[in-house]
């Protein structure tokens, strides 16, 4: 099946968020790197790089760290070929304090569908793991 490609639509636009969402939940840094150009360009709170190696290295960092991750996203607005997503993400370190992220995120895709720009802000809120709202059955 052909991803979506731009210009977006509401339906192919909500695809895309959808796809990233799944692909993020994976937690395997290769197979989220490949929805990217070769040359992507990121901001990652306060972190600048650029390419799919660098994105690998970045996604094994984080999931080394953030552990048993689960993420939502939510469409905000869409135009031709950018995409803005609002979302929340719960993880644990090793210690097993449980936090919940909030963010947003600017995309902007080449002709092919492959994300060539990535913009997120992100804020880290503590909470107890009694107060978690992502559980998979796997959790339970």
């Amino acid at each position: 099946m052909k991803p979506p490609l731009p210009p977006f639509t509401l339906e192919t636009a909500k695809a895309k968020v959808q796809a990233a969402e799944d692909a993020w939940n994976t937690r395997d840094p290769e197979r989220v790197a490949l929805a990217y150009t070769e040359d992507s360009q990121w901001r990652n709170r306060a972190e600048f790089f650029s390419g799919r190696a660098a994105i690998v290295e970045f996604l094994k960092r984080k999931w080394a760290k953030e552990l048993d991750y689960r993420l939502r996203k939510e469409l905000w607005s869409f135009m031709d070929n950018r995409i803005s997503v609002c979302f929340e993400y719960e993880w644990h370190d090793d210690s097993g304090y449980w936090y919940r992220a909030y963010g947003n995120e600017n995309w902007e895709f080449a002709e092919n569908g492959l994300m060539r720009r990535r913009q997120a802000s992100i804020n880290d809120v503590q909470i107890q793991e009694s107060d978690r709202k992502f559980r998979w059955e796997r959790d339970l």
